[in-house]
């Protein structure tokens, strides 16, 4: 394996399970240390004990501006700096127009924006000149998905967002790029809240898909990993879809 990130500090971001652990996993391997977030305590020992001591857990909510602050002046005493910044965390119910909850609306906004803007606010401080930023956006953004008008526009704000952040930190060299995700056999996705109108459309994707089956989580990593690191220096602002090529039919 080779050594690309030794010396790198990555955040990783809703990263105990699924796309984000292994994401962390990639980067560990590749000499990285990297501190990664999720709000279930069991799930960030697991982790811990799978990859070592090079992976460092911390109990935060992605949508809590108190539990980011923390999380950041936690890194901030043990590593002093940042180069990589995955923001993997999501939130995502799916209710029908006409059942859309305040409560479901509050916390896919609050986790999705909301948190998105105050974790990368305070990341800032200590990323290197030269970092790198990403975010997993979805295949929801591009295509209709029943039942999940929400999480699509919360996911079609990081398009935005890519967009203008990579131009308000061009100064230093900071790039921003958001990795499109289709359907991925995450545990998120296994537990997601589908009702039966949305795995009706998730079955109908992987017919339709050049790839025909859903994605793995490394699959996610690999691109994550590849934007990374200094053989992506030259891509920015962009949307780089692991979708098996669903999005492009």
């Amino acid at each position: 394996m080779s050594s690309r990130f030794d010396g790198k500090v990555a955040l990783v971001s809703g990263g105990g399970v699924g796309i984000g652990f292994a994401t962390a996993k990639q980067l560990i391997a590749e000499g990285a240390t990297v501190f990664v977030t999720s709000r279930t305590v069991e799930q960030l020992r697991a982790a811990e004990a799978a990859l070592g001591p090079k992976l460092i857990g911390v109990r935060a909510d992605a949508g809590s501006k108190e539990d980011i602050e923390a999380l950041i002046e936690q890194i901030t005493s043990t590593t002093g700096k940042l180069d990589i910044l995955f923001a993997n965390a999501a939130a995502a119910s799916y209710q029908t127009l006409g059942e859309i909850t305040e409560e479901a609306l509050d916390r896919q906004l609050g986790v999705n924006i909301k948190g998105l803007i105050f974790l990368v606010q305070a990341a800032l401080p200590l990323m290197v000149d030269g970092g790198s930023i990403i975010m997993t956006s979805s295949l929801a953004a591009q295509q209709g998905v029943p039942a999940a008008s929400v999480y699509a526009a919360t996911k079609a704000a990081m398009r935005s967002f890519a967009r203008t952040w990579a131009l308000e930190l061009a100064d230093r060299k900071i790039r921003v790029n958001v990795v499109t995700s289709g359907p991925i056999a995450s545990e998120g996705f296994k537990s997601g809240e589908m009702d039966d109108s949305f795995k009706a459309f998730i079955d109908d994707a992987v017919r339709r898909s050049p790839a025909r089956r859903i994605g793995e989580p490394f699959e996610m990593a690999n691109t994550v990993t590849f934007l990374a690191s200094d053989a992506a220096s030259f891509i920015n602002g962009a949307d780089i879809p692991v979708d098996g090529g669903l999005g492009q039919i």
